[in-house]
């Protein structure tokens, strides 16, 4: 299946997932409203303020995972993609990772492991293992064997591919065998976490967009929702999945799943970006949250003339001295992309510097017979 994200509206009916199919690169990002909802709780969330409140403390993620464990055109300045090369060697826990009881307590005085970052996944759970296994982060049962190394997922764990709620449950068990090592494996909030969360809460209620009538689950569904993922989906995937950051810093790069400067509508700081999203998923107004899964459904920001520009922007707001992301397939950034058929006239074989060396896109395109992304940083 192609990689666009669509809204539903009367020129693009309603349907399940669709097969491969035709996309024009220059359609994405279509514009969208939403307006009224029912009000509705969720459990795992608090029931008077409906969510984990303005700051969300750091080490969060680990906690909720170890709970849960218990429980388009060519750029030409745009330098080629990088080969991934031979994985780095990393150091293994003395115990083996699955045995997160046995694991000892980390020695704080020891410096921190490298840093990775894995593109858009979408329900491709078998080749998200094999990237993680040829990179050494988990051994052959799955479990996190790379110690003090540190992992940040760049969101779209679920939707067009086969298991996206295993892809979460992976990426939660990780979470706490990584804390348990000494590292940490984190996760930011893509604008299919927003879609999936939408479908859930707001379901098929009718809703007046531009696009004309809609709602969340026709947007999931025609956005690749795969019915085993909802049906699967309980209330602890729920509340780890609404506290997700939707930006981050580590290491001097600037981590967002989309290649947009809509997070700058959200706020001036990486704290004031994370609270304003958290508040909208904590709020009973469905407008809201179409609207932001409309604005982190943009794309493309820093591509041609304008984008170091672009890119330079969400730098000065929020630190770092390279962005990198996900959410558009590498394909459709270089121009190798068929619209005929979605599939690639080039195979992708890393990560994606572009932006005059400002910017690095980790979707390899595995929907569309592409490569799923571990990448370690910096990228030379």
């Amino acid at each position: 299946m192609t990689p666009e994200d669509r809204f539903p509206g009367p020129e693009l009916p309603e349907s399940g997932p669709r097969a491969r199919m035709a996309v024009d690169p220059g359609s994405y990002g279509h514009e969208g409203g939403l307006h009224g909802g029912p009000q509705q709780s969720w459990p795992g969330l608090d029931a008077q303020s409906g969510g984990p409140g303005p700051q969300v403390a750091r080490g969060w993620f680990e906690e909720a995972a170890v709970q849960a464990a218990q429980d388009v055109h060519l750029v030409a300045q745009d330098p080629p993609t990088l080969d991934l090369g031979a994985p780095v060697a990393t150091p293994s826990p003395a115990e083996p990772a699955g045995a997160v009881a046995a694991v000892p307590d980390p020695d704080p005085d020891q410096p921190v492991g490298p840093l990775y970052v894995v593109g858009d996944v979408h329900g491709y759970l078998d080749e998200l293992r094999d990237a993680l296994r040829e990179q050494g982060l988990v051994d052959a049962e799955g479990h996190w064997s790379a110690g003090r190394s540190r992992i940040w997922f760049l969101g779209d764990f679920t939707d067009r591919g086969p298991d996206g709620i295993g892809v979460i449950d992976l990426v939660m068990q990780l979470a706490a065998e990584a804390a348990a090592a000494g590292g940490y494996c984190r996760a930011l909030m893509g604008n299919h976490e927003l879609l999936l969360l939408g479908a859930h809460r707001w379901a098929d209620e009718p809703v007046q967009s531009t696009a004309g009538t809609a709602s969340f689950l026709a947007a999931w569904r025609l956005n690749g929702g795969q019915q085993q993922d909802m049906d699967r989906l309980e209330p602890h995937h729920i509340s780890w999945l609404a506290r997700l950051p939707a930006v981050a810093v580590e290491d001097g790069h600037l981590l967002l799943h989309s290649d947009t400067t809509a997070y700058l509508e959200y706020g001036g700081s990486i704290d004031e970006v994370n609270d304003t999203v958290h508040q909208v998923l904590a709020s009973d107004d469905a407008a809201e949250w179409w609207d932001c899964f409309r604005r982190f459904t943009k794309r493309f920001a820093f591509r041609g003339d304008t984008g170091p520009a672009s890119v330079g922007e969400l730098l000065d707001a929020y630190g770092g001295h390279r962005v990198v992301h996900g959410h558009s397939p590498i394909p459709y950034l270089t121009g190798d992309a068929h619209s005929e058929d979605g599939h690639a006239s080039r195979v992708v074989t890393g990560p994606h510097v572009y932006a005059d060396d400002l910017a690095v896109a980790m979707d390899g395109g595995v929907t569309m017979e592409g490569k799923l992304l571990v990448a370690r940083l910096p990228l030379g």
